[in-house]
């Protein structure tokens, strides 16, 4: 099997890439470069192409399809930056990837922590030296009900981590999980019970924006949003609202609306053009953080590792755990 990654980091993913390739007998093409109508014409003569987060759209699916490219995998659990949708259409495979959900996991516990102990000005405070009390007494993660919204892998290894904390945890999946141990609500019933709320799910044109102003306004006061899922599952401009009243008392976000093109590259001297962004990122009672949850060796080495089985599975005519369509 003939495998062209585009957007091949050359310090983490490329040794992965490369001692994966030798133990499966892949035949690997590697360019740092993104997947463009501009750079298209790299994977000629290659079925399966691997991609990050760079949008693919149907022009430029159809520019890869006419070059051979039968399949697309994305090195990433959400799959909303391609159209699949078009690719269905046209029978252009797509697949995206699976890695240990303990990473993000880890991570949202994190936020929330930081979220409740007031850590992003605690943490300003001090570089200025600053060791003033006033304002930074934070709260406890045992004493706040959580909701869980989306109970997959890293939804279910959140549940087992915030029961480690003593805390009250509810969940709501559109497909429930019998066997994990936790009481489902619906929807609007977690927005009234629960002060902490973490999203942990794919975002589709179903769910985009299921956090908007209507279902903020059911939760109670001083809630605090966890996101580390997929940007557009929440209204941006009505958690600003929700912030600036004081309904929501604190947001983690490792996800934004309108990211792509923007994380992992250098944007020093470039003016971004994300309005939201920038007044999130100047809020005291917000952390922001560029995409990172899912960053660690093992993650890298499972995301490079699982796009490829997956097109080598699709190769052999076997079945594909990651394909989407």
């Amino acid at each position: 099997m003939k495998l062209f990654a585009y957007g091949c980091r050359p310090f983490d993913e490329e040794p992965f890439f490369r001692q994966h390739a030798k133990e499966l007998g892949v035949d690997l093409g590697l360019s740092a470069v993104p997947v463009s109508l501009e750079t298209a014409e790299l994977a000629k003569g290659y079925e399966y192409i691997s991609i990050l987060t760079t949008p693919v759209d149907a022009g430029l699916m159809d520019r890869l399809q006419a070059l051979g490219v039968k399949m697309i995998s994305t090195r990433t659990i959400g799959y909303d930056h391609i159209d699949y949708r078009h690719a269905a259409e046209i029978g252009m495979g797509v697949s995206n990837v699976s890695y240990t959900p303990e990473c993000v996991a880890d991570y949202t516990i994190m936020l929330m922590l930081m979220s409740i102990r007031k850590m992003k000005r605690i943490m300003q405070r001090a570089v200025i030296n600053d060791f003033t009390l006033k304002g930074i007494n934070g709260g406890l993660l045992p004493e706040r009900t959580v909701g869980v919204i989306g109970t997959g892998r890293i939804g279910k290894a959140v549940i087992r981590d915030l029961k480690g904390f003593g805390c009250q945890v509810y969940a709501y999946d559109v497909y429930p999980n019998p066997n994990l141990d936790v009481e489902y609500l619906t929807l609007e019933e977690l927005f009234r019970r629960c002060d902490l709320i973490t999203l942990h799910m794919p975002l589709t044109a179903d769910n985009f924006h299921m956090i908007d102003r209507e279902a903020i306004a059911k939760m109670p006061d001083s809630v605090i949003l966890i996101n580390t899922a997929r940007g557009g599952l929440i209204d941006s401009d009505a958690m600003i609202e929700g912030l600036e009243s004081g309904k929501i008392a604190a947001c983690g976000l490792d996800v934004v609306e309108d990211e792509f093109q923007m994380y992992y590259y250098d944007r020093r001297s470039d003016v971004l053009g994300n309005r939201r962004l920038s007044i999130l990122r100047d809020m005291p009672n917000v952390v922001v953080t560029p995409h990172m949850a899912f960053y660690t060796d093992r993650s890298v080495s499972d995301m490079v590792l699982n796009s490829m089985l997956s097109c080598l599975y699709d190769s052999r005519g076997e079945k594909n755990p990651w394909k989407i369509v």
